[in-house]
């Protein structure tokens, strides 16, 4: 039996993080980048915080959106959570999906500065082109487990 007590490990995370990222495991999994996030140890374990709260805020709305587009487009239950490996398709996909949709070139994508161009070029998070972004979840394979 394990000593370990995962009420007290929540309970330490929502003290240490008082501003959580929505995208926290698209930026644990390393497939994005932020500059505005924040990361911290806790309990051996990783974890992200947001320095920004009006970001903060626009990453919310654009985490509540891709997955209100992505339910169908991988194929989820609206009753059920989300599992880990389609929350990371529709967070990585749907972040590297708007890096395509805005047509920026390279390879790096910082989720603030994503969702700053997207506001500036479609003037809101509603706005933005979600049929082209699920393209990016759809085709988005996680990165295979070493065995």
């Amino acid at each position: 039996m394990s000593g370990y007590n995962e009420e007290a490990y929540q309970q330490a995370r929502e003290s240490a993080i008082s501003l959580p990222c929505p995208f926290e495991r698209a930026l644990l999994s390393r497939c994005v980048g932020c500059g505005l996030a924040r990361k911290l140890l806790l309990a051996e374990r990783e974890a992200i915080s947001c320095t920004e709260p009006g970001m903060n805020g626009q990453c919310q709305a654009l985490h509540r959106a891709l997955h209100e587009n992505a339910r169908f487009a991988l194929r989820m239950d609206p009753d059920r959570p989300w599992p880990f490996g389609k929350e990371i398709r529709a967070q990585c996909g749907g972040l590297l999906g708007l890096r395509e949709a805005l047509e920026l070139p390279g390879s790096d994508c910082d989720v603030a500065g994503l969702v700053t161009e997207g506001v500036a070029r479609f003037g809101a998070i509603a706005a933005f082109p979600y049929s082209r972004i699920m393209r990016g979840v759809v085709h988005y394979q996680p990165r295979r487990r070493n065995r």
